[in-house]
């Protein structure tokens, strides 16, 4: 009787370190905080957007009426910058520009209906992204993750809730 060669799962080997040598915890941050982006994007793509998108569709849903400069200042960019973003999503009709309820210099932001639809499906994308990505580890490990991430922000003085890439946007 043959028995056909079984195939085993090839996995990614990585080098054998002695302990005091291994990755430090900067580059893990680093490798697995690329690896986080770079699939989110993925997912985003799925529904013809981007990181940056889901994150202007994020702070506009929590503060409708934000005019363009306070968005550029709330995601630490120039307003310039964030002028083609904004454009794209308007022509994607997700958002529209209004004249701003107290300064008629201003225009003000907000979600449109198809905006709204958007953003529960971003969310569900998140959701579902967390879920793949923390899935190893036990609903304790993930807070004690997310609490010592969290101590390292604030430490770093980042803006909370603002990716550090959108003071690169140039699109």
């Amino acid at each position: 009787m043959d028995k056909k060669p079984t195939r085993e799962k090839k996995q990614a080997k990585s080098p054998q370190y002695p302990i005091e040598k291994g990755p430090s915890a900067a580059f893990l941050l680093s490798q697995v905080g690329a690896h986080a982006a770079s699939k989110f994007g993925e997912r985003l793509a799925k529904v013809n957007l981007t990181p940056p998108h889901a994150g202007v569709l994020r702070i506009v849903h929590n503060t409708p009426a934000l005019t363009q400069q306070a968005l550029a200042t709330a995601l630490g960019t120039l307003p310039s910058r964030l002028v083609v973003l904004l454009d794209d999503l308007e022509s994607k009709e997700l958002i529209e520009r209004r004249p701003h309820p107290s300064d008629r210099r201003s225009y003000a932001l907000y979600l449109t209906k198809r905006g709204e639809a958007t953003w529960q499906e971003i969310t569900a994308i998140g959701k579902e992204h967390q879920t793949s990505l923390l899935g190893g580890l036990t609903p304790a490990e993930q807070k004690q993750l997310t609490d010592l991430l969290q101590k390292i922000a604030d430490e770093q003085q980042l803006i909370p809730h603002v990716h550090p890439a959108y003071r690169n946007i140039t699109q």
